[in-house]
């Protein structure tokens, strides 16, 4: 589904307008690695042209990487419930190649649902003095969900990305889209917002 049909879907719950402060944005990639390659690819451009359009523009790009190094002590509930966990350092682990992170650009390594969930992710965003965050990536209704709204709480403007971030099926990502927008972030797209940044420098 294209993202303009996204937004249509949507709109009923999306009705708090904003755009970015672009001096205080970062750009939020979750967890873009290959276990979730299929989830992943269908939105790699989207997410390949912002992470371009921020480094143009001198902004913070932030990755994160979902992995656990020992499933036992720190699998917590994930574990239980999915039987399954990401290794860090497998494979699977690693970040898509497409979008490799350059040197000079934080990534977050964490084994929760959260990025910011005993991560440094609080503390760096304010060293930086963001107070607006952009989130693209996967899994729209889990790892990038729960970012999200706690981003919300902690206190920064969160827009949501409609069409660079994805997950297992449409029902799932529409679901999270409404809720998000009824009390959460601005649901935008990724042509909105690179011409918006464009037109601002």
């Amino acid at each position: 589904m294209s993202q303009n049909l996204y937004l249509k879907k949507i709109e009923s719950y999306n009705t708090r307008y904003a755009l970015p402060r672009w001096s205080e944005c970062a750009l939020l990639v979750i967890d873009m690695q290959e276990y979730f390659s299929r989830l992943a690819y269908p939105i790699l451009k989207n997410v390949s042209d912002l992470i371009q359009s921020f480094r143009i523009h001198k902004l913070p790009v932030i990755y994160t990487q979902h992995g656990h190094k020992n499933p036992q002590k720190d699998g917590g509930m994930l574990a239980q419930w999915w039987n399954e966990l990401i290794l860090f350092g497998s494979p699977q682990w690693q970040i898509i190649k497409d979008i490799q992170p350059l040197q000079n650009e934080k990534v977050i390594r964490k084994c929760c649902y959260s990025a910011f969930r005993t991560t440094s992710l609080n503390s760096y965003l304010r060293k930086l003095k963001i107070s607006s965050i952009i989130v693209s990536g996967v899994m729209t209704n889990l790892c990038c969900e729960t970012t999200a709204r706690e981003a919300f709480q902690s206190g920064y403007q969160v827009f949501f990305l409609a069409d660079a971030t994805n997950t297992v099926n449409e029902d799932l990502h529409i679901c999270t889209l409404k809720n998000l927008a009824f009390g959460f972030a601005h649901i935008v797209d990724t042509h909105t917002l690179i011409e918006n940044m464009t037109k601002s420098f």
